[in-house]
């Protein structure tokens, strides 16, 4: 099959930095990071995370790929982009494959085997609608253009990688929470964080949320699955990473206290009404989207957070 004919599939080439450039990468210091990955561009999940953010003062915001999806829109593409832009940002495979002078990666998810090929049928779907907005918005674009794949922090006396796919590339699937429940992979991983030189690893894509710590207790990978989504069973919240050295002021969905870092999975209870109806006005029934993700939207995904994962959801 081509590439071409595997459209959505394929992992590009110019997505695969590999681990070491996470250890060449600048370090930014903060206190507290919050990381949004997967806003898919719900507005009023985006206005719930500043509001959340306000709280603490010396938060800093990283959207980690994905900010955009379903906002077709001009207006809410313009909105997300504004805002994910004022704050540090990396793409992801969506924002990634904007400025593609061909459409051979598709949607650029990469999606396994597992995916069904009428899911990421869809999924190109929606990218190529997408794409058309992002090409009316030049002057975005080209900022969009500019972002890095991967960033690094320093939070108290612990390197962060963050990244939107896993340590190698910007749509791998190895922090995916099949993958790392997979204990034969766990040799990769030690070596992932030996060669990116972090403790943690902060990432989204796979589009459902996860948590590992490794067996030695002293690096963590955690995976937000959804900030603009629901993401368990029944539930309607999207959810985001906080690292900080200070407990969190929010209710923690689950987490881990790694050497004196907070590590915890925060609920986004956005307006559910508000972004249904947002949704509905770009994606009516018999749409792409629609196909894919409106009984997600409103009952949330068949998944339930894996044993081991963290502390028991509160919810």
């Amino acid at each position: 099959m081509t590439e071409a004919g595997r459209a959505g599939r394929i992992c590009p080439l110019r997505y695969r930095y590999g681990a070491t450039a996470i250890a060449r990468a600048a370090t930014q210091s903060t206190q507290t990071l919050y990381v949004i990955g997967g806003l898919y561009g719900n507005s009023p999940a985006l206005k719930t995370v500043l509001a959340m953010c306000a709280v603490e003062n010396d938060a800093r915001l990283c959207f980690n790929g994905d900010f955009n999806w379903f906002n077709v829109d001009d207006a809410s593409f313009v909105a997300v982009n504004q805002t994910a832009l004022r704050h540090d940002a990396i793409v992801g495979n969506v924002e990634a494959e904007f400025s593609s002078p061909d459409d051979d990666a598709g949607c650029g998810c990469a999606y396994p085997d597992t995916v069904d090929a009428t899911t990421v049928t869809r999924s190109n779907l929606i990218h190529a609608r997408l794409k058309k907005t992002a090409a009316r918005h030049p002057d975005l674009l080209a900022r969009i253009d500019a972002l890095p794949m991967i960033r690094r922090y320093s939070i108290g006396d612990l390197r962060v990688g963050v990244v939107h796919g896993d340590a190698d590339s910007l749509a791998g699937w190895r922090f995916d929470a099949s993958a790392l429940g997979d204990a034969s992979d766990e040799t990769w991983r030690v070596a992932a964080f030996a060669s990116a030189n972090v403790d943690v690893f902060a990432s989204s894509h796979t589009c459902l949320p996860t948590l590992h710590v490794l067996a030695d207790g002293n690096k963590a990978i955690i995976n937000n699955g959804a900030a603009g989504m629901p993401n368990f069973a029944g539930s309607n919240f999207g959810v985001l990473t906080r690292l900080s050295t200070k407990p969190s002021p929010h209710p923690s969905l689950y987490g881990c206290v790694l050497r004196g870092l907070y590590v915890d999975a925060l609920a986004i209870s956005y307006d559910k009404a508000q972004w249904q109806s947002d949704f509905l006005n770009n994606w009516p029934p018999e749409s792409a989207a629609h196909a894919s993700y409106f009984e997600r939207i409103s009952n949330g995904p068949n998944y339930t957070l894996p044993v081991g994962a963290g502390d028991t959801p509160l919810f």
